[in-house]
């Protein structure tokens, strides 16, 4: 059993530096992380108006859809291990090198090339037009929403799932990438609020600019 649920969209900048926070204390701890889906396009499908949004914004969501279908192949045929790959090469690409354009122009071939470089099957990017993975992300997105309630974002974590004190939260939202003592030190606040019986939310809506390195 894992020790977390993590739950990611791959176009989201917060989504990223959170899970790279938690790559963090896993090579420091040992964690057991299970990559699951939570899909922005269809989070808001019923309640975003893309015509009023910056022009791209229906793409761009479009293309992290299509990246977590590639994910989900690549968990169908190589387990939760290879998901967290997929995860990385996507997420370095689009937020680390700023190529969110390069997805939206040619999503199967840039995706081709990005698990070429990971050491991945190349062919697993033609799963960006396979909509037959779409129930599996629709269903995770479901599960999340079920377990923290509607009206939250990317990413969301589920401490102990299928645990005596299985806990879930959107967050944390962090500009930065903790590291060594300090990765450590936030995972076991989060935690410790998260797995606080009868917590339900701590928010501030102010935020510095995002931080990939």
């Amino acid at each position: 059993m894992a020790d977390l649920d993590f739950f990611f969209d791959p176009v989201c900048p917060w989504a990223w530096i959170t899970s790279r926070w938690v790559a963090e204390v896993q090579s420091l701890r040992n964690y057991d992380v299970s990559w699951k889906f939570i899909s922005l396009k269809f989070l808001n499908e019923d309640k975003m108006d893309y015509s009023k949004m910056p022009a791209g914004y229906a793409d761009v969501h479009a293309s992290g859809t299509k990246g977590l279908r590639v994910a989900a192949h690549a968990r169908a045929v190589s387990g939760n291990e290879a998901v967290g790959k997929v995860y990385t090469a996507l997420g370095t690409s689009m937020h680390n090198r700023q190529e969110r354009e390069l997805f939206v122009a040619d999503t199967e071939g840039h995706v081709a090339s990005l698990l070429n470089a990971a050491g991945l099957p190349t062919e697993w990017a033609k799963a960006v037009h396979d909509e037959s993975f779409d129930a599996l992300i629709r269903e995770e997105t479901q599960l999340c929403l079920e377990r923290t309630g509607k009206d939250v974002g990317t990413p969301i974590l589920t401490f102990h799932p299928g645990g005596a004190k299985e806990a879930s939260f959107f967050g944390p939202v962090i500009a930065n990438i903790p590291r060594g003592d300090e990765a450590l030190k936030l995972w076991d606040a989060v935690e410790t609020v998260a797995t606080t019986s009868g917590m339900a939310e701590l928010k501030r809506s102010l935020r510095a600019r995002p931080n990939f390195d």
